[in-house]
């Protein structure tokens, strides 16, 4: 084989500008951890000294954590002055936990994909699973942080309002079913939107379901929300108006089950929503920095939980939308269709 070395330079740049985005995550999880963006927010220039004060923290490490950011281009530099400043557009990535585009937590995820590093590489050996309660607990709060954010900032406002009807259900009084609830900010969010209405979330994984429970009452929504040990396919029919599966159909072994339990637990007319990572139905559709995302945590993660369940299915978090219709239509509900995308989800709706 003849190198091409133009070709090899350039990939070598790019493997090195990604290992300095991996150096540049542990970064962010200390300024994120110590304090070090909020610190900074809204403050306008400041000296390390000032940053070291305000966070608590020894000034010789904060400055050079400073010049980490700069240099990332996280944080701006101010030569004259030797003063650093976070934008307002920095400060709402970095600093705010409200925000819709708040990332820092997102790095938990990828530090409990390193940690389970010796699972991952027996389950590829051996061909066996990893269920999702075997990972590094920050995969937990990192998965439920990352998600609460994209869900505040759409799941009431837009997405809810793309199915037919249902809106109307939830402000008038329905029973809503959060499948795969996680730490329940989606039930939860639900739940303050609309007060008339009665919300049941269910999960496996017993520790999440125990924070879920205190997330309802600092919400103080635990009179109207019920968080439940389940399976996907045992939990109770009660007639609900909405069944929804919230970026988890594609973690089941099981996925037909689980959406045909659904469809026997829905009012006659009832809807399931689904809510998936975004896909195209082909790899080439693929090929960009989200996909990419995607499939890796899929490889350690999605497929390595449905393998363990020994199923049917591995769908993958890039499943795209014509294998998840399929498998909606395979469990007997006959009306599907893509209610809405984004560049990062799938919103289908599905009734009987």
């Amino acid at each position: 084989m003849t190198v091409n070395q133009q070709k090899l330079d350039a990939l070598v740049g790019r493997l090195i500008g990604e290992i300095s985005a991996g150096y540049g995550g542990v970064m962010v999880g200390l300024g994120d951890k110590l304090g070090l963006y909020k610190a900074m927010a809204g403050a306008g220039p400041v000296s390390s000294q000032e940053v070291a004060r305000r966070s608590g923290c020894a000034e010789r490490y904060v400055r050079e954590w400073l010049n980490s950011q700069v240099a990332g281009g996280y944080v701006d530099y101010h030569p004259a002055s030797r003063t650093y400043e976070l934008t307002a557009e920095q400060a709402a990535v970095l600093a705010d936990e409200l925000s819709p585009v708040f990332l820092p937590h997102a790095w938990q995820i990828v530090a409990s994909m390193w940690a389970d590093e010796a699972k991952t590489l027996a389950a590829f050996r051996s061909g066996r699973g990893v269920s999702w309660g075997e990972h590094d607990e920050r995969l937990f709060c990192g998965i439920a942080a990352f998600y609460r954010n994209a869900y505040s900032a759409s799941l009431v406002d837009d997405w809810l309002p793309m199915l037919s009807g249902v809106t109307e259900k939830l402000g008038r009084g329905a029973m809503v079913a959060d499948i795969g609830c996680g730490h329940g900010h989606s039930t939860v969010l639900m739940a303050k939107a609309f007060p008339e209405s009665r919300f049941w979330g269910f999960d496996t994984h017993a520790d999440s379901i125990a924070i879920a429970r205190r997330v309802a009452r600092a919400a103080g929504v635990e009179d109207r929300v019920t968080f439940e040990v389940e399976k996907a396919d045992t939990y109770a029919r009660r007639g609900y108006d909405l069944v929804c599966f919230f970026d988890c159909l594609h973690d089941m072994g099981r996925p037909v089950e689980a959406a045909r339990h659904a469809a026997s637990a829905m009012a006659e007319d009832g809807t399931l929503m689904l809510v998936e990572p975004y896909a195209g139905d082909r790899v080439e559709d693929n090929i960009n920095p989200v996909g990419r995302l995607y499939y890796a945590g899929s490889t350690t993660m999605c497929c390595a939980h449905a393998i363990s369940e020994n199923g049917t299915h591995v769908l993958g978090a890039q499943a795209g939308p014509g294998q998840l219709e399929a498998i909606l239509r395979s469990a007997g509900l006959g009306t599907v269709r893509r209610a809405m995308e984004t560049p990062f989800n799938l919103i289908i709706e599905a009734r009987r």
